[in-house]
């Protein structure tokens, strides 16, 4: 029997931007252009103060032994369909890769599900990438459906 893996949640704060920056830059399917770079911190450091900024965000990390192991953002919708029904999307969603398969992620994703609860969200939706084929089991054996096709459109920024 595996021991239980001793991780808490938080929201995230900027001293954990550096940590955060790492997870996404370390994953070779995402295909974000994250990067450690020092020139793209000030990047990082605005998106993070929206975040943060914004009533409808909330980023979490999941922390063990003080180190940044997991992370996940939830923004809070409100749609006219469904007569108003208020939903929670996740996204973000990263497990350090030393850390994966010890349940983190599990217990991660349970986390956002007692907020959207607390909060009564009546809907919980994510995307994952295609390609992630493990998250897509994984999200499946924690009570999501396949439900929709996503799509994308990348435009350039406005101002560059």
């Amino acid at each position: 029997m595996t021991a239980e893996i001793d991780v808490t949640f938080r929201q995230a704060t900027i001293d954990d931007l550096r940590a955060l920056i790492a997870l996404f830059a370390d994953d070779p399917i995402g295909g974000h252009g994250d990067t450690t770079d020092s020139s793209a911190l000030p990047a990082y450091a605005s998106a993070f103060a929206a975040i943060e900024a914004s009533p409808n965000d909330l980023l979490f990390v999941g922390v063990l032994k003080d180190e940044v192991v997991a992370t996940a953002q939830v923004t809070f919708i409100t749609s006219l369909t469904g007569r108003g029904t208020k939903r929670m999307a996740i996204e973000a969603v990263q497990t350090r890769a030393d850390m994966r398969g010890k349940g983190i992620g599990a217990k991660l994703i349970r986390h956002c599900l007692d907020v959207a609860r607390e909060r009564d969200i009546a809907l919980v939706q994510l995307t994952s990438n295609a390609k992630r084929q493990d998250a897509h089991r994984f999200y499946e054996r924690l009570g999501f459906e396949k439900s929709h096709a996503g799509f994308k459109m990348r435009l350039a920024p406005a101002s560059t």
